[in-house]
């Protein structure tokens, strides 16, 4: 069991503005899922990954993929009130959910460095 937040790399946001964007596609996509999936990812340890795409139009695109497989997800629109214009999409969070159904949609994505 894991949970994905995949950023936005076109984004010119501080580290610290990738930090909280990142935790609210986490928590967004782990009130979505179901509650079966949140217990055995609790006990499993967590695990979360943060990768990046491009752009919006990739993080569209595999968002698309993502409802066709039925993971729970959260599209981050920011609020706009420090570094970035309002209603900019800075990253998706996903599940929890199967390794295996999120590594089918995610798997070429690049760690966030």
């Amino acid at each position: 069991m894991k949970q994905i937040i995949i950023m936005r790399g076109d984004l010119n946001m501080s580290r610290g503005k990738i930090a909280a964007q990142a935790c609210h596609g986490s928590l967004g996509s782990f009130k979505r899922a179901d509650s079966n999936k949140i217990r055995k990812w609790e006990l499993e340890g967590e695990k979360k990954v943060v990768v990046k795409v491009n752009d919006l139009q990739e993080l569209f695109e595999i968002r698309e993929l993502v409802k066709k497989a039925d993971i729970a997800s959260y599209l981050v629109r920011d609020a706009g009130h420090t570094e970035i214009p309002s209603s900019t999409v800075t990253c998706l969070g996903i599940g929890p959910d199967d390794d295996e159904k999120i590594d089918k949609i995610t798997q070429d994505l690049k760690l966030l460095k």
